[in-house]
Formats: structure tokens, sequence, C-alpha cells
């Protein structure tokens, strides 16, 4: 890194946020997932990756909360070339199960598009497990939210794990629209598959069916959910945000994945996003949220950042790449005793 200049415009082909990090000198390695087939309503999440590489060679690396983020080396691997062609014929096969038609014919297609979240599961397992072995921190970055599971399931057999949730939905869908591994189902196939979770902290969640209310309810305390009117309602009536986000941190166990789907910011700062729901997060809101997570003694194992789809312009990725490296920042400043200069 003594060669690297950090106030100097990102080279052409450089890698994420500029940098040019080997996989091993990193302390922080993502794994892009361009996989998207269930989206069940706007679509582009597959090009997120893409989308938020070239936005990160416009992020400043110095940050307020976190510092010089970019020391600790972050580098992105390059995608599964097996995913990126099971993509589109899984699309495919959504796009015609929607249509109808023969059962038979139904009944294929589904099984075509489990097959392919079942490719992505053993795809990013084989990567990820090496990675957390190695005690490095692993950032997962779609696609759609059904593409971490195998990321989420990996880092509970290490440990005992605790998922702060970051959406405007719940999904905690069984199998929504016939699919398995469907975006809606990724809380409900971790809640089941997974008993290394032993709490799943869901903020932002304003649009969600009354099965899944009933889902939350019947968790007992295993499921905490705050939801967006909720929290509007106690702020109207004076509760502090910070108060608010204490709340959240203080039920979460000592190990910590993020799940960020991108909907759980204010629609105006992520406009492409397949399913988009008014309310949700400033930007300020959550880079305070993390900063309070990364500083409260719990340690961040990792995280995915899912629902990105870049529209004609740059915008949502711009915003994502910005959210993409605070999470690399929070999730570092939660291994250090150190206080990083970023903070004043």
């Amino acid at each position: 890194m003594k060669a690297f200049d950090p106030d100097a415009a990102a080279s052409k082909g450089s890698g994420i946020f500029g940098l040019n990090t080997s996989r091993e000198d990193a302390k922080i390695v993502l794994v892009p997932v361009p996989f998207a087939a269930t989206v069940s309503y706007g679509g582009g999440a597959e090009n997120g990756p893409e989308a938020i590489l070239a936005a990160s060679h416009q992020v400043d690396l110095y940050d307020w909360h976190f510092g010089r983020i970019y020391e600790a080396g972050i580098h992105l691997l390059p995608a599964d070339p097996a995913i990126l062609a099971a993509h589109g014929p899984a699309r495919e096969a959504v796009v015609a199960v929607s249509e109808g038609g023969d059962p038979a014919a139904i009944e294929a297609n589904v099984c075509t598009v489990d097959a392919a979240g079942a490719l992505v599961n053993a795809s990013l397992r084989q990567t990820i497990a090496p990675l957390l072995d190695e005690d490095r921190i692993v950032g997962v970055i779609g696609g759609d939210h059904s593409i971490p599971f195998a990321a989420i399931a990996a880092a509970a057999e290490q440990q005992p794990l605790g998922i702060l949730h970051i959406d405007a939905h719940a999904d905690l869908r069984i199998a929504y629209e016939g699919f398995e591994w469907s975006h809606a189902s990724i809380m409900h196939n971790v809640l089941e598959q997974c008993p290394g979770v032993q709490r799943l902290v869901q903020v932002g969640v304003r649009d969600y069916s009354e099965g899944e209310l009933q889902t939350i309810h019947r968790h007992d305390g295993r499921v905490v959910t705050h939801f967006d009117a909720d929290w509007n309602a106690r702020r109207f009536s004076g509760v502090p945000f910070d108060y608010l986000v204490a709340e959240v941190i203080g039920v979460l166990p000592d190990h910590v994945w993020i799940s960020f789907d991108i909907d759980g910011l204010d629609p105006s700062l992520c406009p492409n996003t397949g399913t988009p729901v008014p309310g949700g997060f400033s930007f300020a809101e959550v880079a305070h949220l993390l900063a309070r997570l990364a500083a409260s003694g719990r340690r961040i194992v990792g995280f995915d950042l899912v629902e990105v789809a870049p529209g004609e312009d740059e915008w949502d990725a711009n915003v994502a790449s910005r959210l993409l490296y605070k999470l690399c920042g929070a999730a570092l400043r939660s291994r250090s005793s150190q206080e990083f200069l970023g903070t004043r």
C-alpha cells in the first residue's frame, strides 16, 4: 500500500474502490453473485456487482466514521462463470411460470429455478468457507436477496450468530411463488435450515404479509422485528433515534452477520431496486446504526448487500458503493480496539 495514493483518481482497470489488493493480502474479500432470477417486480439486480464496482472508483477513501478503511485491503473476486450462465435460463423459467399454462411445464420450470438456486448456494459455500476459516471479513454482493443463504449458513456453522436484517420486507415467505430459493424466502430458509442463527433482528420493515407477521410471533423472540411504522410513531412522540438503535443492538449476540437489502433505504436513494417501498432509512441513519454496532463490542463476521439494480444513471450504484464502503469499515472497526482516525 506504500505506493498507493488514496487522494488520486482511481486508475483504469483497478479493482474495487480503485485498489489493487490481492486476495492473499486483503482483510476483506468481496464475492459478487450476479444472479437475480426470482425477482417478482422490477429486474436488473444481476447487474448490481458490476455497477457497484464502476461506481466505487468515485468513492473518497477517508471515511468520517471509520477512517482509512482501504488500508486493511479490500479485494473483489471475479464472479463464478457458472452463476453468470445460470441466471438467464433461470430468469426465463421464472417468467414462464408466471405466465401459467401446462402444469407439467410449470413444474419443470420450477425445478429449473430451484436447481439454479442450489447451484448458487454450492458455489458460494465453496468460496466463502475457506475465507471464514482464514478469519477474513467476507462480503457478498448481489444479485437478489436469495443469494447470501450459503454464506450465512457457513458463518453460522462456525459460531452462534445473530443477523441484523435491514430491509423493507420481512422475507419470511415459504417458497414464494413456488420457488424454494426465492428472494422473498431468504429469512424463512435461514430460520429453518441454520440452527446456528440464534436471533434474527429486522429493521426498516414496512411491507409484509399477515402470514409473515404470524411467523414473527411464532418464533417467540428468535425473530425481533422493528417495524418502520412503529419506529416513526415513537420518533414522532419524542423517542430519539439513537435510543431505538440501542434497542436493536442490545438483543444481538456477540457475532453478527449484516444482511442489507438496499430497499431498506428510502427509495429516493435506490429508485431502481426491484421492490421499492415508501418510507425507510436515510443514508445518515444507517451510517449511524452501523457505527453504533461496530462500537458495541460485537464482532461483524460478514455482510451482504443485495437488490442493487442500476438505472440509466449511476445513482443507485453510487449510493450502494458508499454503503458497501461503510459496511467494510464497520466490520473492520468491530474487530479493532483502536479508534479509527476518521472519528471525531
